[in-house]
């Protein structure tokens, strides 16, 4: 996952998150997601889902760091009368996303962020099978009539150009299918940035996550509008 135009190379050995321990992680972002969902929140006039995994939870940052704490903070600056769930879930794959969607979708939930795939690459996960996870996703939620941002994630280069092209075109050819809002690449401006990613080159820290929310936030204005209508 590299900027936008960028090559990146992500070590293979990443695999490993489906250890144990990567396991346990998954087992506890869960229990906290349910937790942040289930918590008394001031009345909002939207209510934003942000629905992904460890790039939405804030894996590795503060809490008030993490992309949908920011990204609420960033829309309220700017007057809107917003409140974003943190529904990331540390390791999940479009397909552990598209199982726990039903758990999440309150109908207090006005418009939603699908922020799902990059564990997908990072395993080799056959791209097809991700496609048609995510296609459940938008399926499911069009079925709410809920508006709908994709954001738009990159395979590793490693990976061959074969796999490459086929990852890279599930995220434009399921906006248009779904005629949802779409934003190309989530981690546009920090991935494969030494200085805006923690140690391990994959996940943001406070300051990438700000490139993040600064990136989006137009995008996300639009979901808004649409939610309003």
């Amino acid at each position: 996952m590299g900027p936008t135009g960028g090559i990146v190379q992500l070590p293979l050995v990443r695999r490993s998150c489906c250890s144990y321990l990567g396991r346990v992680l998954r087992l506890v972002s869960v229990v906290v997601s349910l937790l942040i969902m289930a918590a008394p929140a001031p009345a909002a006039g939207i209510t934003i889902l942000a629905f992904g995994d460890s790039l939405t939870a804030g894996f590795g940052v503060a809490p008030e760091d993490a992309f949908p704490i920011k990204l609420e903070a960033a829309l309220r600056a700017k007057g809107h009368d917003v409140r974003v769930i943190n529904a990331g879930v540390s390791g999940d794959t479009a397909v552990a996303g598209r199982g726990r969607l039903d758990w999440v979708l309150s109908d207090e939930v006005s418009a939603v962020i699908v922020e799902l795939g990059a564990n997908d690459v990072l395993r080799g996960l056959d791209p097809d099978g991700t496609k048609v996870a995510l296609s459940d996703i938008l399926a499911k939620l069009k079925s709410r009539r809920l508006p709908v941002l994709l954001a738009g994630m990159r395979a590793p280069r490693n990976l061959g150009p074969d796999y490459v092209a086929r990852f890279d075109a599930i995220y434009p050819q399921l906006a248009q299918t779904y005629h949802v809002l779409y934003y190309p690449f989530f981690l546009s401006g920090v991935a494969a940035n030494p200085d805006l990613n923690q140690p391990d080159g994959m996940h943001p820290t406070a300051e990438g996550v700000d490139v993040i929310v600064a990136g989006i936030l137009p995008t996300v204005e639009e979901l808004i509008a649409t939610a309003e209508k």
